[in-house]
C-alpha cells in the first residue's frame, strides 16, 4: 500500500470538503506560506500544534493525518518493528529538534495519540510554549526532559512522569547533554 504524505491528506479532505486555502488560513488562523509549505513538504511534519488546528478546521481527527493504513484491533507495535519516523519541526529553517514515531498508527477509532519521542539537545535552544485542549501523559525512559508548565518547571529523570492538561501552556525539551526519549500520550477530546 502506497503511504499518502500529509500534504495530501490534507489536500485530499480540502478538496473533499471544498475548503480553500483562504478558507484554512482563516479557520486556522496560521500563515498561508506556512500551510503552503506543509502542502509541498515530503519529510517533516508541523508540530503537534499546528496539525491539531488543521484537523480541527478540516473537521477530522489529528489521528486521521497521521494515518497511513487501517489496523483491526488490538493495534500491537512490537519494540523491532520498523517505526516510521515523524520529524516536527517548529519552522522550516530550523534543526530537527523532535522525533516522534507514532504507536498508534492506522488504529482508526482512537481517541488518544500514543507516541515514542526522541528529544534531541537542540530543543532547549529556543522554548516555545504552546497549548491545546485536551490532556498529555509522558515517561521518561532515557536521559533528562524539562517541562515548562505555566510559569513553573520541572526536572524529569528516566522512570519519573508527568501528566497534565494541556490547555495550560507548556514546553517539553531535552535537559541532557545527549538525546532523551520519552513515551507520551495525548489526549484531545473531538
Amino acid at each position: 500500500m502506497k503511504i499518502e504524505k500529509i500534504g495530501s491528506r490534507i489536500a485530499s479532505l480540502m478538496k473533499q470538503r471544498e475548503i480553500t486555502l483562504d478558507d484554512l488560513v482563516e479557520r486556522t488562523g496560521l500563515q498561508r506560506d506556512f500551510l503552503e509549505a506543509v502542502g509541498h513538504e515530503k519529510e517533516y511534519f508541523p508540530s503537534i500544534g499546528p496539525l491539531l488546528k488543521i484537523s480541527r478546521a478540516l473537521g477530522v481527527r489529528l489521528g486521521t493525518l497521521l494515518d497511513d493504513q487501517v489496523h483491526e484491533d488490538p493495534l500491537i507495535v512490537k519494540k523491532t518493528d520498523d517505526k516510521k519516523e515523524i520529524n516536527m519541526l517548529p519552522d522550516k529553517d530550523k534543526p530537527v529538534e523532535l522525533k516522534f514515531y507514532s504507536l498508534g498508527q492506522g488504529k482508526t477509532d482512537r481517541h488518544m495519540e500514543p507516541f515514542f519521542i526522541e528529544i534531541l539537545p537542540e530543543s532547549a535552544q529556543e522554548k516555545r510554549l504552546s497549548s491545546h485542549e485536551g490532556e498529555e501523559f509522558i515517561v521518561v525512559t532515557d536521559g533528562q526532559i524539562e517541562v515548562i508548565y505555566g510559569e513553573k518547571t520541572h526536572l524529569l529523570e528516566k522512570g519519573d512522569s508527568i501528566y497534565y492538561n494541556s490547555v495550560v501552556p507548556h514546553y517539553v525539551s531535552c535537559a541532557s547533554k545527549t538525546k532523551a526519549s520519552i513515551y507520551a500520550v495525548l489526549y484531545i477530546p473531538e
